[in-house]
């Protein structure tokens, strides 16, 4: 599966885009526009998004991939 199958399969399941997702992460301090926020490790947002949108750990790492600057 390609980095955006991932991210296009991400949005269908939770109606957010990639950049949506990371807004959010931004509002609750989980990230910053350049990546993950200081003292945030990936583990963090993978809770986050399989908690709050019933993501997968695959699919709620390409999301972390996302806000560390991959993409492709």
């Amino acid at each position: 599966m390609s980095f955006q199958a991932y991210l296009d399969n991400v949005e269908a399941k939770t109606g957010q885009s990639a950049d949506a997702l990371k807004a959010i992460a931004i509002e609750k301090g989980l990230a910053d526009k350049s990546g993950l926020a200081p003292g945030i490790k990936p583990g963090a947002i993978i809770d986050w998004l399989k908690r709050d949108f019933d993501l997968g750990h695959g699919h709620a790492m390409s999301i972390v991939a996302y806000f560390k600057g991959k993409r492709a």
